[in-house]
């Protein structure tokens, strides 16, 4: 269990006339996405070139005044300038969950524009640091070939234990947690429904074991909810996923005015 570094400093003070108060907080991993999902992330993809479209789906009636039209839903998508990648912001689309939380960005990339379909797909849900989502997204960027594969798994796990984090004992190869035991990687069965080019993740029996991508989650309590969570489908280059492992595991504070109530009392914290 970590104290905060100055106890005495209520985090629910009286709000300056700018706001809410900030604080430089760690780890990062527990630190919640500031309740600035979107901006934080939309921001970094707008600082790459990245082109904006939003789709709104919704019922329209003859003669009806624009402001009574019934939206359904709608979505957010961010596509690079090679069309090669993208993001969807489908928090507000239909409901899809991870661990029990809802999934607020997906992010897709392919290998050609000869089709539409995606090699492979990341998932992240509500309350995952906004800096290792974009950290991701400036990886992917970067890359010429985003579904070529670079490197293998070991990277991920270089990329957490060189911050601390702890490779599992029984699986060395495959999983690493926080010193907290709250947070963890683990490169094992993708869950349902992620979506991936691999063509084991269509064939697999009921009874084998599908594909393997990487899975990271954090959990503040024994038997508590998921904080948030993460789905890499097996495709996607490890590289990438060490980049995001290497962000969010990181021991450099983060600005937050909006902590998570599952972890605040867990967090260092120092005003900004």
């Amino acid at each position: 269990m970590e104290a905060p570094l100055y106890p005495d400093i209520p985090l629910a003070s009286s709000t300056p006339p700018g706001g809410q108060p900030a604080f430089w907080v760690g780890p990062r991993h527990l630190a919640g996405d500031d309740q600035r999902f979107y901006d934080v992330v939309s921001d970094t993809l707008a600082g790459l070139g990245w082109t904006s479209l939003t789709i709104v789906r919704g019922r329209h009636e003859p003669d009806e005044a624009p402001e009574d039209r019934q939206v359904l839903r709608s979505t957010v998508l961010h596509i690079a300038p090679d069309t090669l990648r993208w993001a969807q912001w489908v928090l507000a689309d239909e409901p899809f969950h991870l661990g029990d939380r809802q999934v607020a960005w997906q992010v897709s990339a392919r290998a050609d524009t000869s089709g539409p379909l995606a090699e492979w797909s990341a998932y992240f849900t509500l309350d995952v640091p906004g800096e290792a989502v974009a950290d991701f997204l400036v990886a992917l960027d970067a890359r010429d070939q985003p579904a070529v594969p670079l490197a293998g798994p070991e990277l991920v796990l270089d990329a957490v234990a060189g911050h601390g984090w702890l490779r599992d004992i029984d699986q060395p190869q495959a999983a690493a947690t926080d010193p907290t035991f709250t947070s963890r990687f683990s490169l094992g069965e993708v869950p349902a429904l992620i979506q991936d080019a691999d063509p084991r993740a269509l064939t697999t029996e009921a009874d084998e074991a599908g594909p393997a991508g990487w899975q990271a989650w954090a959990t503040p309590a024994i038997g508590a909810p998921c904080l948030w969570a993460v789905s890499f489908g097996a495709s996607v280059p490890h590289d990438l996923v060490a980049a995001f492992a290497a962000s969010l595991s990181s021991t450099a504070p983060v600005l937050r005015r909006v902590l998570p109530e599952a972890t605040r009392e867990r967090l260092l914290r120092a005003p900004a």
